[in-house]
């Protein structure tokens, strides 16, 4: 199955996480010793006053970072399409967030990238240690906000589900649902479907009886894309959570 032309540089992604649609060959885990560590900066805008709820800064996140993907500017031939191949091609989809307010945050927005709600701005991955000076003064921490309680999901939209059982900090549950757009967009976009249609996710925490269903699953992915139209994220383990472990889930329809 051949992608959009939008979605050629996360070839590499889609033979890690939909190999039964595509020949290419999956590239290592680990980047290569000698090379530079890539990441997709986030930026989260969490202002001191009026501050957003943390579904919203994980919606916003999931959207930002997929946009990124398809936009115009990351397909063959456009300014970013080198460095988004470079950076899916390295083994692993890093992230790491950072949160920003006020004048930092309008900083940030000369940096090249995309907005997602006036909350997440996703910039163009590279080297961790090359990063703007706008991004770089950023800190990394102090980016939790508390739980809320956003209600039903409409019916149909796309959801990705936060592991029920472990505990992420904001920042970190941030890069983890923008791993889970793009894997659901590219898992949609490899087996015939539109990746436009999960531009706009939910975020929910699943309930233990669903998650353990899906879990059940995910040795098999072509089995449990099938059944439940669902694609896991698998953590590298370099910060918070154990390595190997699903953070969260991508599903492009509910009730499966």
């Amino acid at each position: 199955m051949s992608p959009s032309e939008s979605l050629v540089a996360l070839a590499p992604l889609a033979a890690r996480v939909c190999p039964w649609t595509t020949d290419l060959a999956a590239p290592e885990a680990d980047e290569d010793p000698d090379g530079p560590v890539r990441a997709m900066p986030m930026v989260l805008r969490l202002e001191r006053q009026d501050q957003p709820s943390r579904t919203a800064v994980l919606e916003a996140a999931a959207a930002a970072a997929l946009a990124l993907c398809l936009d115009e500017r990351s397909a063959p031939g456009g300014e970013w399409f080198d460095a988004v191949a470079a950076w899916c091609g390295a083994g692993r989809i890093r992230k790491l967030a950072r949160r920003a307010r006020t004048s930092h945050w309008r900083a940030v927005q000369d940096v090249p990238g995309v907005t997602a709600g006036e909350l997440v701005r996703a910039l163009v991955p590279g080297p961790v240690d090359e990063v703007p000076h706008e991004v770089r003064r950023l800190q990394i921490g102090g980016t939790d906000l508390p739980d809320d309680s956003p209600g039903p999901v409409d019916e149909g939209r796309p959801v990705i589900w936060l592991n029920p059982r472990v505990e992420q900090s904001t920042g970190k549950a941030a890069a983890q649902v923008g791993h889970a757009s793009m894997i659901l967009a590219t898992v949609l976009a490899w087996t015939g479907g539109d990746p436009a249609d999960v531009t706009t996710p939910a975020v929910r925490t699943a309930s233990t009886s669903d998650w353990d269903l899906w879990c059940s699953a995910l040795d098999d992915p072509e089995k449990a894309w099938a059944l439940h139209g669902v694609a896991p994220v698998r953590d590298a383990g370099f910060t918070e959570v154990a390595p190997g472990t699903v953070t969260c889930i991508g599903q492009v329809r509910t009730g499966g």
